[in-house]
């Protein structure tokens, strides 16, 4: 298989992770989420419901991984690693009240000389368990734990140029999926029917690369719940009057660009009309302030201070890092673009600035994918940045 980065990009990425590691004085890393193992070795496979693992020692040259038996041809196949550095656990580990996968790589540690290390694991993200925790405390007695959850997170916020050429695929990818996705809202059309549009144009892709499927799936909230903005869709048909919140990612080798947009079946009411244009200002600051040494926290005072003077406050972020994931979440979980947030504003740094306002019974969402440039930043999409209106004789919903 041919892996999606030159072997020297792995090797970088490798090397600026055991500098942070000595850094902070860690000298064995454990990896369990998906992203951070694909980011270092290649790894891509729907085996995250699973414990699994790769091991980074800061003073060998070549990581393990350490997963289920029936998994590990997959990582033969996908990463660079050598065969030899794939280590596999015998079912019976699997979905077991007796046995546990961290018996197993605790075992494992051991044996090669790695118990008695300072050792981080990943503690807060969604792959890795409080039993997975205590497995692995009791396995190695005589090692000292540390966090080490966003040491790999922190390597990948600047991305190399070919992983801004991957999301500028997927960029194109969620402008077509978009425009078909409106194009399908019209009354009487079940939400469902236009989330299978979504999802059909985010797998098919474009004519020259085919769609992965999104970390996230396509949000639908509808009529008096846009101002709830994680619900999907039902089986319910669309009304006139009633708008739409679409959010979705074009994915390609795991790699996101975010877009979201608000829809009008029907003419729009005056609350929306008057948000609109708010909120696109607002964006349009943003984006003009974005640039190499400015900080997240700098640009949401810019928002701020730009919704102030029509008298509305937001009280979640306005954006975040955004790149290479799985589910449930395509965001980094390093830089937010909030108040108080230093993060330093670098080129090829990649953010989904999505400043939505909600209210008790609606809401509206547009937001932009941006890249940091050397001078300021770019936009990843092209669909039209505006509040998309759907009535019979309209067709702002294609794309040629």
């Amino acid at each position: 298989m041919v892996l999606p980065f030159d072997i020297l990009e792995y090797h970088q990425r490798l090397k600026e992770t055991k500098e942070r590691m000595e850094e902070k004085g860690i000298e064995v890393l454990l990896i369990t989420d998906p992203a951070n193992m694909n980011y270092l070795s290649g790894y891509d496979a729907w085996s995250f419901y699973v414990h699994q693992m790769m091991v980074i020692i800061v003073d060998e040259p070549q990581p393990l991984w350490i997963g289920r038996f029936q998994d590990a041809n997959g990582a033969r196949a996908t990463t660079w690693i050598y065969d030899e550095n794939v280590i596999a656990y015998p079912d019976y580990y699997v979905h077991s009240t007796t046995y546990h996968p961290m018996d197993f790589i605790a075992e494992i540690l051991s044996q090669i000389g790695q118990g008695n290390r300072n050792i981080a694991v990943e503690m807060d993200h969604y792959y890795f368990t409080g039993m997975a925790l205590e497995r692995l405390k009791r396995g190695l007695p005589n090692a000292a734990f540390h966090d080490g959850t966003l040491i790999v997170n922190q390597v990948r916020i600047v991305k190399s140029d070919q992983e801004i050429e991957y999301m500028r695929r997927a960029a194109k990818i969620a402008d077509l999926a978009m425009a078909k996705g409106v194009q399908s809202i019209s009354p009487g059309v079940r939400e469902c029917d236009t989330a299978a549009e979504i999802y059909y144009h985010l797998v098919k892709g474009t004519p020259e690369h085919g769609g992965e499927y999104p970390a996230i799936v396509p949000l639908l909230p509808t009529g008096d719940q846009t101002s709830i903005p994680h619900l999907t869709w039902t089986e319910r048909p669309f009304v006139e009057g009633n708008a739409v919140i679409v959010e979705l990612a074009g994915c390609y080798k795991r790699y996101h660009v975010p877009l979201a947009r608000t829809v009008s079946i029907g003419q729009p009411g005056e609350k929306l009309q008057y948000l609109a244009p708010v909120v696109l200002e607002g964006i349009q600051n943003v984006l003009t302030a974005a640039k190499p040494g400015v900080t997240c926290s700098d640009l949401e005072e810019v928002w701020r201070k730009s919704i102030k003077k029509y008298g509305f406050e937001k009280e979640s972020r306005l954006g975040y890092s955004v790149g290479l994931n799985y589910p449930p979440d395509w965001g980094e979980h390093t830089a937010s673009i909030r108040k108080g947030d230093t993060t330093v504003l670098k080129q090829n740094m990649t953010f989904h600035l999505i400043p939505a306002l909600w209210f008790d019974t609606d809401g509206i969402e547009i937001s932009s994918t941006f890249r940091v440039t050397d001078r300021g930043c770019e936009k990843f999409t092209t669909y039209p940045e505006e509040l998309i209106v759907r009535d019979h004789l309209d067709l702002s919903g294609q794309i040629s």
